[in-house]
């Protein structure tokens, strides 16, 4: 290595384009210009190839046809010579390449995470010769339960969010919903959400730094949903929630549990929330006669009138 950026260290920061660390270019500078010759070499000759081709199709006006061929009118040389100029170009190109790369730049705005050479070290192809981590971004994954998918907008890619980071004093930033990943975890049964904070490092901006390997809490705004109620789990069998008909008679209905909180379900369904029973008989049955308690506008199932 030849030189070094004064920010090619470990925790620097370096913006895009940058010159990170340079190496010696003698070498790759004859490459570029024996690249340079050989391609003024192989023009000339299809040049000369081709002027001769002119001359054999002159000539050839005044033979029999039988006795021109491809290889009289030279058409396999100029070829050949064609083939040359193309490949000279494709060298040249390689050099110019490699030249270029003897100045290595930072593709993004960048943090320096590890540097493995210094001034005077010899790099080998395919070396490495620093760990760099993009920071024009920072990016968040959280999961998000089966049961709070609900709550989410049906796509929630490009939402707002508040990324609170754990430790600073709650700091909060503003991010994205960035993207899902796409995939439900088999054992969790959690879909992953990517999250994406634009400049965590402040490069650009005099907000506070947001480090790599920070824990955060991901905030959002869901959306809210119609006809849910929050139920005792008690009330709940196998999907089940009994109610009265018009005859005080129990009826089971069918319902949708969307989540679970504490000792609730929060659930969905088709059902006279109104006539809901909070207080069944040991083996409740469809069509079962019972006589009622008011509780408090609730509806209370009277044990001992069970039939």
């Amino acid at each position: 290595m030849e030189s070094w950026n004064p920010n090619f260290v470990t925790g620097g920061l370096i913006r895009r384009g940058e010159v990170l660390f340079s190496i010696e270019k003698d070498t790759y500078e004859a490459a570029l210009l024996l690249a340079e010759a050989n391609l003024a070499s192989a023009k000339a000759q299809l040049i000369q190839e081709q002027a001769q081709a002119d001359v054999a199709l002159r000539e050839s006006k005044s033979l029999p046809s039988s006795s021109v061929t491809d290889l009289y009118l030279r058409k396999p040389q100029v070829l050949s010579a064609q083939a040359a100029v193309k490949s000279a170009q494709a060298q040249l190109r390689i050099a110019q390449r490699d030249l270029e790369n003897c100045e290595v730049k930072a593709p993004y705005d960048a943090l320096i995470v590890e540097r493995n050479i210094s001034t005077g070290d010899y790099l080998s192809t395919g070396a490495v010769a620093a760990v760099i981590n993009n920071v024009e971004f920072a990016e968040i994954t959280f999961p998000v339960a089966g049961f709070d998918r609900a709550f989410m907008n049906e796509n929630p890619v490009g939402d707002k969010a508040t990324i609170v980071i754990d430790g600073l004093s709650n700091l909060m930033v503003e991010g994205t919903i960035h993207r899902d990943t796409g995939i439900v975890e088999s054992a969790t049964r959690m879909t992953q959400f990517v999250a994406r904070i634009e400049d965590p490092y402040s490069l650009n901006s005099n907000r506070p730094v947001v480090k790599f390997g920070s824990y955060a809490t991901v905030e959002y705004k869901g959306r809210t949903l119609q006809g849910v109620y929050r139920i005792p789990q008690d009330l709940i069998t196998q999907k089940i929630v009994w109610t009265l008909d018009g005859d005080s008679k129990l009826i089971s209905q069918p319902i949708d549990v969307i989540r679970e909180e504490g000792g609730d379900f929060l659930i969905r369904g088709n059902f006279d929330a109104s006539r809901v029973v909070i207080s069944l008989p040991e083996y409740p049955r469809n069509g079962m006669d019972v006589r009622l308690l008011t509780n408090n506008n609730e509806l209370v199932v009277n044990r001992s009138a069970a039939q």
